[in-house]
């Protein structure tokens, strides 16, 4: 079972177990909103996802953990194309007690590591809710730099919002 480790979190392999926390924290509306989950989920739904959706070839996903252990969100690579060298990158970590604590930066940094040094690749791409200025700016200071906007691409609560398609390239990651 791979598992990386960093100096705040380790990234493991989803066991199907970890359901429950997705399943309660993916039904809260403000992670729906920023995630574009569209429908409510359960634990049956998020078991399956784990089982089945995340053993794809196409994809690696981690459930983020703290050292001791405790789930703090998920990350992973999707859309995999070798033959382009590209991917797409996703994280989360929902719990607003987690956030700020910087999971995330290092998550991302162990995802990109892995991107391009283990899957040789040489573009990482993230979508991001243009109404989620945090994540955007959060992303910048990662060195992701914006590079298409969907005008209006996103629909939540009766209110459009810009949908914003960021990237980094191999070159540019430190």
């Amino acid at each position: 079972m791979l598992e990386i480790r960093g100096k705040k979190l380790i990234l493991r392999e989803q066991r199907e177990e970890d359901a429950a926390f997705f399943a309660r924290w993916f039904n809260d509306p403000m992670i729906m909103f920023q995630c574009g989950f569209t429908e409510a989920t359960d634990e049956e739904t998020e078991r399956k996802r784990i089982k089945c959706d995340h053993r794809r070839k196409d994809c690696r996903w981690f459930t983020i953990t703290d050292l001791e252990g405790n789930i703090v969100g998920e990350t992973g690579l999707l859309r995999m194309f070798p033959q382009w060298r590209q991917t797409d990158l996703s994280i989360i970590i929902p719990d607003p007690a987690a956030q700020g604590k910087g999971y995330g930066t290092e998550a991302i940094r162990l995802m990109l590591d892995l991107a391009f040094h283990e899957y040789e690749m040489n573009r990482v791409a993230i979508g991001v809710v243009g109404l989620n200025e945090r994540a955007l700016r959060f992303y910048e200071r990662i060195g992701f730099i914006k590079e298409g906007i969907q005008e209006q691409g996103y629909l939540w609560n009766g209110e459009y919002s810009d949908f914003i398609m960021m990237r980094i390239l191999r070159r540019e990651w430190k």
